[in-house]
């Protein structure tokens, strides 16, 4: 886990993605968007967002995720399960790891949702060394 969260900081933007399964032909289809906070508490890795964000209700609705960032000529890809974590603990201790957030969110404000990574497996590739796996 450490070595994922740690790579996941290297690359400043990594992008999550969801699935939407609401669209009009009722096929899912995958959302994409960027993020860059990262956080480890009790020995998780968690991740951050708005519950007023579509991010949010896609993964309350499939908490599959998968998440993909690249730095220094490699690359990491995690798939994961979200799980929310309504407490104050670790939204304070995301919120402290991550100092420039506290411009938008604080633990109290009611729309900050801190979610941590559950049955985990990141993989770190480049093209010229074997891939190295992880599951957490």
């Amino acid at each position: 886990m450490k070595k994922a969260m740690e790579f996941l900081k290297s690359c400043g933007t990594f992008y999550l993605a969801t699935v939407e399964d609401d669209q009009a032909d009722a096929a899912p289809m995958p959302r994409v968007r960027p993020f860059g906070a990262v956080c480890e508490f009790e020995d998780k890795l968690y991740i951050i967002t708005n519950n007023q964000k579509p991010v949010f209700a896609q993964m309350m609705k499939n908490p599959k995720i998968e998440i993909s960032g690249m730095a220094g000529g490699k690359w990491i890809r995690l798939a994961a399960e979200a799980v929310r974590d309504i407490r104050r603990e670790a939204k304070k201790a995301m919120l402290d790891a991550n100092a420039g957030l506290r411009n938008m969110y604080n633990e109290d404000d009611g729309i900050v949702e801190v979610l941590y990574l559950k049955n985990a497996t990141a993989t770190i590739c480049s093209f010229t060394d074997a891939p190295q796996t992880w599951t957490f």
